[in-house]
C-alpha cells in the first residue's frame, strides 16, 4: 500500500467548526430552521409485559394547541415492522417499560407534553422477567455476537492444563447496565410532503451515520430511498446511541405523515432516552488463568452471560478480545444470552472490548499477584509474536512499548510491590496498570467526489458525520496531501445523504473508511484530470478497502492509574491517568488526544460511577437523569494525559492511521480498580467500586 507524504497531515489544526460551535451558529438537529414547526413528545408504557386495551385520549385532544394524537389502536401503517425495536404502533403488544404507545402533536412543546400526560392507557398486565443472573433458565447461545464473531471459541486442552497449571485464577467480575449519555439528547425534525402522491421526506437527524439511518428506515415506511434524505451536519456526541436509528424516529415519522407539510420536531428528554436509545449490557464474566512458575500463561477460559431484549436481539462481543490479546495454547471463550423483558441493548463506546477487557486486565492483576510478579513484566511475558487466534502476523503490535514508556513516564519503578503499605495522612496510596487493544475497522460502500471549483480550490464531498471526534478537520487534512494542495484549499462537506455514500461513524472505522474513500477519489482525480485540472473537473470514486487479509491489525495501549484511598470514609480519588497508545500516525494531534482523553474519563466514570439500577420488580430503569445516574466531572482526576508513539501502519490504509475513538476507554476502567487493589489490598470485582464495597474490604481502620 502506497502511504500518503504527510505534509498537512500530522500538523495540529484547530478545529474548523470550532467557532460555529462557541457561538451557537452551527445548527444541530433540534436547532435546523423550518417554517412552521410542531411538536412531539412521547407517550410511553408503564407496564413491563402485557398489552394495552384502551387508550383515553380525550383530555389530550381537548387541550388547546394540540393537533393530533397517535395510539397504538391508529397510527399509520408501516410497510415493514418486522424489526422488534422500529415497528413500533402496530399494535397493542407491550414488551417492555418504556416502549413508544403513542404520542402526541402540538403547536409547542411544552402544550405537548402537557397533553401526553393526559393521555390514560389501560393495560392487560402479564408477568415479566427483567433481572440477569448466571443461572438464568433461559440462556441461550446466539447465531453470533456482534458484528458477526462466532460466539464460542475452544481450541487446546484447557481443562488438562489448568489442572496442571502452577498457578491460578478463578473469579467472576461483574459489570452493570450503562447508558449512553451525550450531550445533545437525541432529536429530529420531520418534513412530509407529497408530490404528485409520491413522498419527499427530508429528516434532520442526531446520528452517526446519515446514509444508515436512510437505509434501514426507508423500507420500514415503503419509500424508495432517493424519497428520503437525512442530514446531520454537526452531531454532539454518540458514543454508539446514535450509530443507528430507533423507536423516536419512527415515531417522527408517523406523526410527519399524519400532519403532511408541518415539520415535526422530537426531541428526547434524558430520562427517555434511558429506556429508547440502546445501552450497554451488564455482564457476569468468569475468568480462568493458569500460568506455569514463570508467569506463561498455560490456558485461559473467558465465559460471558449478558442479557438481550426478548423483542430484539443484541449481543455484545465480550470475551472476543481474551481470543488474541496474549499467548496460551489452550483457549476457551463463550458468552450466553438472556432474552428479557427490558429495552433493546446496543453500541456503547467500545461494546465488547470495553467490559471484556475490564474483567480480563483485572484477573491479569491477580494472576500477576498470585505469581509473585510486576503486573507489566507478567503482560511482556505473555505478549505473542503472532495472532494467536489466526496464526497471522500482527500490521503492527506495540504493547511492550507503549507499557515500558507508559511506565518511565509515570514512576513505576518506584512501586513498592506490596498492597496497602503506602500512606499519606488518612489517605492509602496506590498505582495500576491494564493493556488496551481495539481493532482497526474499516467498513465497505464509501465514496468521495472531488470537485475543482474554482481556481486553487477544491470541494470534497462525502457523507460522512462528525460526532464531535473531528473529522471536519481530518478530512480536509487527508484531501490536501492526497490531492498535493494546501489545507486551505479544501472544502469539506458531509453530513448529507445527498453527498456520496458513507458509512457510520463507529467502531473507530470513520477516518479509515472516509479517509481511504477521499484518498482513491484524489488519486484518480490527478490522473483524470492532470495538474492543474479545468475548473469545473470532477471525479467520482469508491474505496476498494483495505487489503489486509494476510495482517491482524488491532491498535494497542497501555493505562496507569494512581488511586488515592480514604482509609476511613472509602472515598476513592485518582489524582494521575495516564495512557500510552499505539494508533498509528496521528492525523490531527489535538483532537486525537482529545479522543483518547475523553475515553480514558470514560472509563474512570466506568470504574467508579457509572450504574444504571434497573428495579427488576417494575422493569425500569429508576437512576435515569444525570443527577442519580453519575459520572466523572473535571474535579475526579487532577491530572489526565495521552501519549501516543511515533509509527505509521503501513498495512491498513493510505494514511498510516488507524481509528482511535474507542481504545481510551478500553482498559481503563481496570486500572482504576487495580489501582485501588494495590492502595488498600480490597479487590473490588463488581464495577463500579462503591464506598461501601471498599470499606466492606478495610474493614476497622
Amino acid at each position: 500500500m502506497t502511504l500518503l507524504e504527510p505534509r498537512a497531515i500530522g500538523t495540529p489544526q484547530t478545529r474548523r467548526e470550532g467557532r460555529a460551535k462557541v457561538t451557537g451558529t452551527a445548527p444541530y438537529a433540534f436547532e435546523h430552521r423550518v417554517d412552521g414547526p410542531v411538536y412531539l413528545h412521547p407517550i410511553q408504557s408503564t407496564i413491563a409485559r402485557g398489552r394495552v386495551t384502551a387508550m383515553d385520549t380525550a383530555a389530550a385532544r381537548a387541550v388547546d394547541g394540540v393537533l393530533a394524537v397517535l395510539t397504538v389502536f391508529d397510527a399509520p401503517k408501516l410497510a415493514d415492522a418486522s424489526d422488534g425495536e422500529l415497528g413500533i404502533l402496530q399494535d397493542n403488544e407491550v414488551h417492555f417499560r418504556g416502549q413508544l404507545i403513542g404520542g402526541v402533536v402540538a403547536e409547542t412543546a411544552e402544550i405537548a407534553r402537557h397533553a401526553a400526560g393526559l393521555v390514560h392507557p389501560e393495560y392487560e398486565v402479564e408477568s415479566h422477567d427483567a433481572q440477569l443472573r448466571a443461572d438464568h433458565p433461559g440462556l441461550y447461545t446466539p447465531e453470533s455476537v456482534n458484528p458477526s464473531y462466532q460466539p464460542d471459541t475452544d481450541e487446546g486442552d484447557v481443562d488438562a492444563a489448568l489442572a496442571d497449571a502452577a498457578v491460578t485464577v478463578d473469579q467472576t467480575y461483574t459489570t452493570p447496565t450503562e447508558h449512553n449519555n451525550p450531550m445533545e439528547p437525541h432529536a429530529c425534525i420531520v418534513v412530509w410532503s407529497e408530490d404528485d402522491g409520491r413522498p419527499a421526506v427530508t429528516m434532520y437527524d442526531s446520528t452517526q451515520g446519515v446514509h444508515a439511518v436512510r437505509t434501514e428506515l426507508a423500507p420500514i415506511l415503503g419509500l424508495e430511498p432517493d424519497q428520503l434524505r437525512v442530514i446531520a451536519p454537526h452531531v454532539g456526541g454518540g458514543f454508539g446511541s446514535k450509530g443507528a436509528p430507533h423507536a423516536h424516529n419512527v415515531l417522527a415519522l408517523l406523526a410527519a405523515q399524519r400532519m403532511p407539510d408541518r415539520p415535526v420536531k422530537l426531541a428526547l428528554t434524558r430520562q427517555q432516552m434511558f429506556s429508547l436509545v440502546g445501552y450497554r449490557t451488564p455482564t457476569i464474566q468468569r475468568l480462568r488463568l493458569g500460568a506455569d512458575a514463570d508467569g506463561r500463561l498455560v490456558a485461559l477460559v473467558h465465559e460471558v452471560v449478558e442479557q438481550t431484549s426478548a423483542v430484539k436481539e443484541f449481543a455484545e462481543q465480550t470475551a472476543v478480545t481474551s481470543r488474541k490479546m496474549y499467548d496460551t495454547a489452550n483457549r476457551r471463550t463463550s458468552h450466553r444470552l438472556a432474552a428479557l423483558d427490558v429495552p433493546v441493548p446496543f453500541w456503547m463506546r467500545a461494546p465488547g472490548e470495553c467490559p471484556g477487557t475490564y474483567a480480563a486486565e483485572v484477573a491479569m492483576d491477580e494472576l500477576a499477584v498470585a505469581a509473585g510478579l510486576d503486573p507489566i513484566e507478567l503482560r511482556i511475558r505473555n505478549d505473542p509474536a503472532v495472532d494467536p487466534e489466526t496464526g497471522k502476523p500482527w500490521s503492527g503490535r506495540h504493547l511492550v512499548e507503549c507499557l515500558q514508556l507508559g511506565a518511565q513516564r509515570f514512576g513505576w519503578a518506584d512501586r513498592d510491590p506490596q498492597p496497602g503499605v503506602r500512606v499519606d495522612g488518612e489517605w492509602l496510596v496506590g498505582t495500576g496498570v491494564a493493556s488496551a487493544t481495539y481493532p482497526g475497522m474499516a467498513m465497505p460502500g464509501n465514496a468521495a467526489r472531488i470537485t475543482y471549483v474554482a481556481e486553487g480550490r477544491y470541494s470534497v464531498e462525502i457523507g460522512a458525520a462528525d460526532i464531535g471526534t473531528g473529522a471536519w478537520t481530518a478530512l480536509p487534512q487527508i484531501a490536501a496531501d492526497a490531492l498535493g494542495c494546501a489545507l486551505s484549499a479544501v472544502e469539506l462537506h458531509i453530513g448529507d445523504t445527498d453527498l456520496p455514500s458513507a458509512s457510520v461513524a463507529g467502531g473507530s472505522s470513520g477516518i479509515t473508511s472516509w479517509g481511504s474513500a477521499i484518498v482513491t477519489a484524489a488519486r484518480r482525480f490527478r490522473r483524470d484530470h492532470g495538474d492543474p485540472p479545468a475548473v469545473g473537473a470532477s471525479t467520482l470514486a469508491e474505496s476498494p478497502g483495505p487489503e489486509v487479509e494476510d495482517f491482524t491489525v488491532q491498535s494497542f495501549g497501555a493505562h496507569f492509574v494512581e488511586a488515592r484511598v480514604n482509609r476511613y470514609t472509602g472515598e476513592v480519588r485518582v489524582p494521575r491517568m495516564l495512557g500510552v497508545f499505539s494508533v498509528g500516525r496521528a492525523i490531527n494531534p489535538p483532537t486525537l488526544r482529545s479522543q483518547l482523553i475523553g475515553g480514558m474519563t470514560m472509563g474512570l466514570s466506568m470504574a467508579l460511577h457509572e450504574d444504571s439500577v434497573r428495579d427488576e420488580r417494575f422493569g425500569h430503569v429508576v437512576t435515569e437523569d444525570l443527577a442519580t445516574y453519575h459520572i466523572s466531572g473535571h474535579s475526579d482526576v487532577a491530572d489526565i494525559d495521552a501519549i501516543w508513539l511515533d509509527e505509521a501502519d503501513e498495512h491498513f490504509n493510505p494514511m498510516g492511521s488507524r481509528g482511535a475513538g474507542e481504545i481510551g476507554i478500553v482498559g481503563a476502567a481496570a486500572a482504576v480498580v487495580n489501582a485501588v487493589y494495590h492502595a488498600t489490598g480490597v479487590r473490588v470485582r463488581d464495577l463500579p467500586v462503591t464506598v461501601d464495597k471498599v470499606l466492606a474490604g478495610l474493614g476497622d481502620p
